[in-house]
């Protein structure tokens, strides 16, 4: 049972994590598909490490960001995942709000940093296409450091005021979370004041990285299809657009969930919970 919480205070001390709204009796049974897929990604991403790391061929730009993406993966699910099945094991659901507020500055600030090493990879792609040739000296060790840096800085900036915005807030309704981890606008949505600054600052970030980041990518996209049409046969046409492929999976993968989710929570105040919860669930 969730206790029912309705204080006064400014500052909860603890929230309370729903896991999965009106599933609660399969959520043994939920548990092991997450618990599948957290494996198979922690296996997948460390032999991934392993084997970039170990073999000197792959010592090369695009396997670089390989890299970054697979630690990002890690990081992003060991934030989430292990609270997760938690709730659906031990029927742990309370999280204090410094840990709330904690894993919400990891996920959000793991989600920036993954879009930007989309791009970054997408960047790779319009230059090994586009500019074969100056392939090796435009894409440096150097440079592959500097964007990761660049990187995970635009993150950190961005995602440092969120835990303060959230803070600020009184809450004075119920401290119950619908939802298996803390995520910004589901801990927002609590609040008994007014969350106008903290919903025009998630639309503002949400355009700054998600906006751009796609625009970037769809105009790198753009060049890149000009390019590959304009090779002289079919088989180079195919090979060139088959290094695409998997990054082209991965924008889908991590980007349509956002989106959706952006939406949803701005402007669908009437879709049943289960629905917005499959929407937001955009990694592990």
């Amino acid at each position: 049972m969730i206790p029912c919480s309705n204080s006064t205070g400014s500052d909860p001390s603890v929230f309370f994590l729903t896991g999965i709204p009106g599933l609660e009796s399969l959520h043994l049974w939920i548990s092991i598909p997450f618990c599948s897929v957290f494996t198979l990604i922690l296996l997948g991403n460390c032999t991934l490490l392993y084997v970039i790391k170990t073999e000197p061929s792959l010592h090369k730009p695009m396997f670089y960001f390989l890299t970054m993406l697979a630690v990002i993966d890690l990081v992003l699910s060991t934030t989430t995942v292990p609270k997760i099945l938690s709730i659906f094991w031990f029927n742990s659901r309370e999280i204090s709000f410094n840990g709330c507020l904690a894993q919400m500055f990891f996920f959000h600030s793991l989600s920036i940093l993954e879009s930007a090493v989309l791009l970054a990879m997408a960047f790779d792609r319009y230059v090994a296409i586009c500019n074969p040739l100056r392939y090796a000296t435009i894409l440096t060790n150097s440079v592959i450091a500097k964007i990761g840096l660049m990187a995970l800085a635009r993150a950190v900036l961005f995602m440092v005021p969120l835990p303060f915005l959230v803070r600020r807030l009184p809450y004075c309704r119920s401290h119950i979370i619908s939802h298996c981890y803390c995520e910004h606008m589901a801990v927002v949505n609590l609040a008994c004041a007014n969350t106008r600054f903290n919903n025009i600052y998630g639309i503002i970030v949400a355009f700054f990285i998600v906006g751009l980041d796609l625009m970037f990518i769809s105009l790198s996209y753009v060049k890149i299809l000009r390019a590959v049409l304009s090779l002289a046969s079919k088989e180079e046409q195919l090979k060139a657009f088959g290094t695409c492929v998997a990054h082209l999976w991965a924008i889908l993968v991590v980007y349509t969930p956002v989106v959706l989710s952006s939406i949803i929570h701005r402007f669908g105040h009437q879709i049943r919970d289960r629905v917005l919860l499959l929407f937001r669930g955009k990694s592990f």
